[in-house]
């Protein structure tokens, strides 16, 4: 790696949910001083970091062997952000195994890999878990590849299309059919993960490391869609679906336009305990202590007035 005060590192996904985040991150840290550089297929994506001291985005494709070769040969630092929840086979295939694999063939010496907590080959019909961990096998086995892994579980945060989507759809509908009500989550805040990528880039001791990144609370997705409705303000009855019908669910979700909010293999990864182990190290062991959702979303939530509800809400349930 050149000068450590004055590194090239190179985002994939960069103008992504975390990606923004982490960007964000970066020049506040290194004060505008570190060559940054976000490749994007659409520049009108990365409009929210165009902005940034010290950070360049450029016009580009990375699953094009040339143009993500130049890119890797001027960075010492690659993170790569780039994943899909949605798709079939080639989809979740073409994301999480071949970028990976073009990566190591591109000659990347440093690289920090976003994965997912339950990753496993061996995954009940779950494609984004199964090709997630197929990814890492990937990397892992690239013998000269400096390599840190993170395994996030659920990510919240201002920009996201979970906490936000669950409030908003509280805020039309009377009654809330759920797929998955039961299922686990460690939700983990965008800013703890963007932490984390910033302590991986800065300390060569997480080299040969894989993390754990969750948060301090384990809930079901149906506390999760509560918590959202009361502290939006709109809380709505939740109806738990039985498997059938949450299959169902999901398949008319799947036909309607536009990206789902819930397909068939969304429900087959939350079958997958979406919490930390205890056997890997977690932010902890980066120096992070993580916020929690009832910490963090009422500041944001609907227009900062989500404080006077959550405590509201914590009187009512006693907590």
């Amino acid at each position: 790696m050149n000068n450590n005060t004055n590194p090239r590192i190179l985002i994939l996904g960069g103008s992504g949910f975390i990606g923004r985040s982490l960007c964000e991150q970066l020049t506040q840290h290194y004060g505008g001083v570190a060559r940054i550089t976000v490749p994007t297929r659409r520049l009108r994506h990365a409009q929210a970091v165009q902005g940034l001291p010290g950070l360049t985005v450029i016009a580009a494709d990375v699953f094009d062997a040339p143009s993500l070769q130049r890119l890797v040969a001027d960075a010492d630092v690659v993170v790569n952000l780039i994943a899909i929840l949605q798709g079939g086979d080639a989809a979740f295939e073409r994301a999480h195994v071949e970028l990976p694999r073009r990566l190591v063939a591109a000659g990347a010496r440093r690289l920090i890999h976003v994965s997912a907590l339950g990753a496993a080959v061996e995954s009940p019909p779950s494609r984004y878990l199964r090709s997630k961990a197929a990814g890492e096998a990937v990397l892992t086995a690239a013998p000269h590849l400096a390599l840190t892994l993170l395994r996030p579980s659920v990510v919240f945060g201002k920009h996201d299309k979970f906490i936000n989507l669950f409030a908003k759809l509280q805020s039309v509908f009377p009654l809330m059919p759920l797929a998955g009500a039961s299922a686990k989550f460690q939700p983990v805040w965008v800013e703890d993960v963007a932490a984390a990528l910033l302590r991986c880039i800065t300390d060569l001791d997480t080299i040969g490391q894989t993390y754990e990144i969750a948060g301090p609370q384990v809930l079901t997705l149906g506390e999760i869609v509560r918590l959202a409705g009361e502290i939006a303000g709109h809380p709505r009855p939740i109806l738990p679906l039985p498997g059938p019908l949450a299959w169902a669910q999901a398949v008319a979700m799947e036909m309607a336009p536009g990206e789902p909010l819930m397909s068939r293999d969304n429900l087959a990864s939350m079958t997958v305990p979406n919490v930390a182990g205890g056997v890997l190290p977690g932010l902890a062991a980066l120096g992070i202590t993580p916020q929690s959702i009832s910490a963090v979303v009422p500041a944001y939530l609907a227009g900062g007035q989500g404080c006077a509800r959550l405590d509201a809400w914590r009187s009512k349930a006693g907590r």
